[in-house]
């Protein structure tokens, strides 16, 4: 199984755009977005190119290949316009090597990594900030960071997901 993973594109046209080349270069099965799809909150500035309509064109033209869960800017006014769940506030990929639990991260971080185990894989966004950790219990948590308004001098990041193994990179 191979995942594209990204998170917070924000409503930025350009951005959205380079993932999905950056996304279909990559050969994965599904895209895998981790909240804050279209609108850029109140606490950041515009991203480039803040087009929230050509985002929702570009996504939805590949809906049946995305996974996706729902951030903290994300609504149900959004819902109404993608043509692809957005509204759980978690997911489940298995693929018979790990458990990968999905979220923004915006809540219950710590309480979701409780709860799972050696091997499992905690995916969420939100923090704009790429990071990976392992927990006493043997969870990996991972966040690929923002693909449109990146933090604390980080990268345009998201991560692939091949084979069990995952790999972060960046788009500009």
């Amino acid at each position: 199984m191979k995942l594209f993973i990204a998170s917070d594109i924000h409503g930025s046209a350009y951005f959205c755009r380079r993932m999905l080349e950056k996304y279909k270069e990559s050969g994965a099965e599904r895209l895998v977005l981790l909240g804050d799809i279209l609108y850029h909150g109140p606490r950041n500035d515009l991203p480039r190119e803040y087009a929230p309509k050509e985002v929702i064109a570009m996504l939805n033209s590949i809906a049946k290949e995305i996974v996706a869960v729902r951030g903290n800017c994300d609504t149900e006014v959004d819902q109404m316009v993608l043509s692809f769940p957005i509204l759980s506030e978690r997911a489940l990929i298995a693929d018979g090597k790990h458990r990968i639990f999905l979220i923004h991260g915006h809540k219950d971080l710590d309480a979701t990594a409780a709860m799972l185990g050696e091997g499992d894989v905690l995916l969420y966004g939100h923090t704009h900030v790429p990071s990976e950790r392992l927990t006493e219990n043997g969870c990996l948590i991972l966040n690929p960071g923002s693909i449109s308004i990146p933090k604390e001098n980080s990268g345009h990041s998201y991560m692939i997901y091949d084979g069990g193994e995952f790999s972060r990179s960046t788009v500009e």
